[in-house]
């Protein structure tokens, strides 16, 4: 979604129009789900952390500042809404990843899921702020620069942890013979 488009949609927000509201959750749910469940690695709990952001970004959204990116600062509250569930719950529960892999060989699928699976244990192995990058740069395809701006961290430091976070993830994947 364009900044022109958000910054409309949030002024509608502001004067209390819920579908303007149901505009801004159509367009970001996918997305904001998909960083919580990598970051957290349940389903339920990335639901849980997907609702919680709407609803503080409907009580907040007075606050949000129309200088920046939407969507930077709906990630920021996504992020910490995450790394607060993963705190509150102490215990990992097994997890399933919804994305099936779409294959004519049933064994394709099985092996993709395997892989996805064996991804999936890495992050979740990673350090925190190594894993927040990696989900925003490969599973949310952001830039350098915003995810500098959604951490509030300097690019440096974003490419730093990027580069630590790869090495650990392909030791791991080259221990369990993936690579």
């Amino acid at each position: 979604m364009d900044k022109s488009r958000d910054h409309e949609l949030v002024l509608r927000c502001r004067r209390g129009d819920r579908q303007a509201l149901g505009e801004l959750i159509k367009e970001y749910e996918r997305p904001i789900y998909n960083a919580a469940f990598r970051i957290l690695g349940n389903p339920d709990d990335a639901a849980d952390v997907t609702q919680t952001v709407f609803m503080k970004v409907f009580e907040r959204i007075d606050q949000y500042n129309p200088e920046y990116k939407f969507f930077s600062w709906i990630y920021r509250i996504a992020i910490n809404e995450s790394i607060n569930q993963r705190n509150r719950s102490k215990d990992l529960q097994s997890y399933e990843d919804e994305h099936a892999a779409v294959g004519s060989d049933p064994e394709d699928s099985i092996d993709a899921q395997k892989l996805s699976d064996i991804i999936q244990a890495g992050l979740m192995e990673l350090q925190e702020d190594y894993r927040v990058v990696v989900v925003l740069r490969h599973f949310s395809e952001m830039s350098y620069h915003d995810i500098s701006g959604i951490l509030s961290i300097p690019e440096k430091t974003v490419k730093s942890r990027l580069y630590s976070a790869r090495q650990l993830m392909k030791a791991r994947l080259t221990g369990q013979g993936v690579m």
